[in-house]
C-alpha cells in the first residue's frame, strides 16, 4: 500500500467526510472507493444516447447518398487512372509477410 497526504479544502473535507459516513465506512475508504469508481469509468464503455445515435445514423444516411453510386466499370476506370508508385525500398516481401501475421495474430 502507498501513502498519500492531501490538502483539501476545508468544504470538501466536511462534504467527503459526509458522504462516507452516509456509507458507514471511514473517510480513507470512501475516498480510495470514489477514486476507483472514477479510474474505472475512464476504461468503461459508455453507452450512446438514443438521441446520439440517431444523429450519427441521419449522418451517416446523408454522407451515404451524397456519395452516389459507381457501376463496376467505373470503379476499375479510376483504379486504372490511379498514380502508380514505388514501393518503399524497406517494405521487403519478408516485412510485409511479419506484418500480416501479426495482423491476423491480434483479431
Amino acid at each position: 500500500m502507498s501513502r498519500l497526504t492531501l490538502r483539501l479544502p476545508d468544504s470538501l473535507h466536511q462534504q467527503l467526510e459526509t458522504l462516507a459516513g452516509t456509507e458507514q465506512v471511514s473517510l480513507n475508504q470512501y475516498i480510495v472507493y470514489a477514486l476507483t469508481r472514477q479510474t474505472t469509468m475512464d476504461y468503461t464503455i459508455q453507452a450512446i444516447p438514443e438521441k446520439a445515435l440517431a444523429e450519427q445514423r441521419a449522418h451517416y444516411t446523408t454522407l451515404l447518398q451524397t456519395l452516389g453510386h459507381a457501376s463496376f466499370e467505373e470503379i476499375e476506370k479510376a483504379l486504372d487512372e490511379r498514380e502508380l508508385v514505388a514501393p518503399d525500398p524497406g517494405l521487403t516481401p519478408d516485412v510485409a509477410e511479419a506484418l500480416r501475421s501479426k495482423l491476423s495474430n491480434q483479431s
